[in-house]
């Protein structure tokens, strides 16, 4: 099982930036693909950003070229969502997932980071 740990969560003005960080552990070396997915209230949750083992990644339409997500050069087991131009819109519970290799182990989720866009 893997365990999945969100920080930089906050409020921040329209138009500014903010990084979301997810840290997994446990049978991290599991992971095929981590994501991270908003649910905002009377919303499903969606998809906003995706890297798998090879990098490459997968932005949701509303997000790409504003929102980055990479891995830490320094722990594989880490990736950041770095999120630019932020937008009301863009306010919501973000949460880190983590797909495993293997069809018999569950996903993992994280407990949820609150984004607030607002002046």
């Amino acid at each position: 099982q893997v365990q999945l740990v969100e920080s930089g969560g906050g409020l921040v003005q329209p138009g500014g930036s903010l990084t979301l960080s997810c840290t997994a552990s446990g049978n991290f070396f599991h992971i095929n693909v981590m994501a991270w997915y908003r649910e905002a209230p009377g919303k499903g949750r969606e998809l906003v950003a995706s890297i798998n083992r090879a990098d490459i990644t997968n932005y949701a339409d509303s997000v790409n070229g504003r929102f980055a997500i990479s891995r830490d050069n320094n722990a594989a087991n880490t990736v950041h969502l770095q999120m630019n131009n932020l937008k009301p819109e863009d306010g919501a519970t973000y949460y880190c997932h983590a797909e495993s290799l293997w069809p018999d182990e569950p996903d993992s989720w994280g407990q949820g980071a609150q984004v607030t866009v607002s002046s």
